[in-house]
């Protein structure tokens, strides 16, 4: 290993704050509206409701459901399991953030955003 000047650590320090504070922005970025909503709306399909976990796949932990009909907030959307031949999962806004199967949701307007 090299001996590290000051300068180089000061960089490596001034790197590694700037990665923490895009980190801790990126919530943000997504955001609801100022409306409080999320820009996407869609509306619950699956007839047994839909289950809102803490990530995009079935191994994360429920954290909620919306009953069938249902309209939600949609911030965005990300490839994470595929369910039935959809791998696409949104990213809730409604009450708390958290993620459901895109299969079991119906866009109302236009699709969501990537994340």
């Amino acid at each position: 290993m090299f001996p590290q000047s000051k300068l180089s650590k000061l960089a490596l320090v001034t790197a590694t704050g700037a990665l923490a504070a895009a980190t801790a922005v990126g919530p943000a970025i997504a955001a609801p509206a100022g409306d409080g909503h999320a820009p996407y709306k869609g509306r619950v399909i699956a007839k047994t409701g839909l289950l809102v976990r803490t990530g995009p796949s079935t191994h994360y932990k429920v954290i909620g459901k919306h009953k069938y009909g249902q309209i939600v907030h949609i911030v965005c959307k990300v490839n994470g399991q595929n369910i039935r031949g959809n791998p696409r999962w949104y990213l809730l806004s409604d009450g708390t953030y958290g993620w459901s199967s895109a299969r079991y949701i119906r866009n109302i307007g236009r699709a969501p955003a990537w994340c």
